[in-house]
């Protein structure tokens, strides 16, 4: 098993959330992991990436290269597209579809999706409205890791467990909505799939 994941977005909007759950997750179910530094500015409105490569076999470098990812995990659309070149022809875009506008003439978001479509294997998912409807507006990030899991050989179980492991100092209520949050970001992934 083998997974090549870039994870993008800006500062603020959970990207290390993903990158511990994802690398939590692979721990301990005995995986190699390695998790490059994230990269950017990691301050609110920042951009921000991380290479994490999963494994059951030893792992060389913490860093992909170019036309070699499984999937390009992007919070912010605008991101997702800094990366396509490091996606296999194979490979998986999966971008909310809220932009987060913090640069000045931020391209037309029609424009964005135009050019995401042009990619095989794409899911446009609108995490920030999923999050608003559980009433846990933070965990977008975490509908968003769900919408990608599909994709990723790891354990969804071992996702969930690594979620009470996260956010168990939190209560159990933010454990219960982070978990709620992965399961409606998978469930509109398969829907989309099959739609295909």
């Amino acid at each position: 098993m083998k997974a090549d994941i870039i994870i993008s977005g800006v500062g603020g909007q959970g990207i290390l959330s993903i990158a511990a759950t994802l690398g939590t997750a692979a721990l301990q179910e005995g995986l190699n992991m390695k998790q490059s530094e994230v990269h950017g500015m990691s301050q609110r409105g920042g951009d921000v990436y991380s290479n994490m490569r999963i494994s059951d076999k030893p792992i060389a470098s913490d860093l992909i290269p170019k036309g070699k990812a499984d999937v390009v995990l992007s919070v912010e659309p605008l991101e997702s597209l800094r990366f396509i070149s490091y996606l296999k022809p194979d490979g998986w875009i999966i971008t909310n579809s809220k932009p987060f506008k913090n640069i000045p003439e931020y391209p037309d978001i029609e424009e964005i999706y135009e050019e995401i479509r042009k990619i095989k294997n794409y899911i446009i998912i609108d995490a920030d409205a999923i999050a608003k409807d559980l009433k846990s507006i933070r965990s977008s990030n975490i509908v968003m890791l769900g919408a990608a899991t599909p994709f990723i050989e790891v354990n969804f179980e071992s996702l969930k467990k690594a979620l009470k492991t996260i956010f168990g100092g939190k209560g159990q209520d933010v454990v219960d909505k982070n978990i709620a949050a992965l399961e409606k970001g998978r469930e509109f992934a398969l829907t989309e799939i099959k739609k295909r």
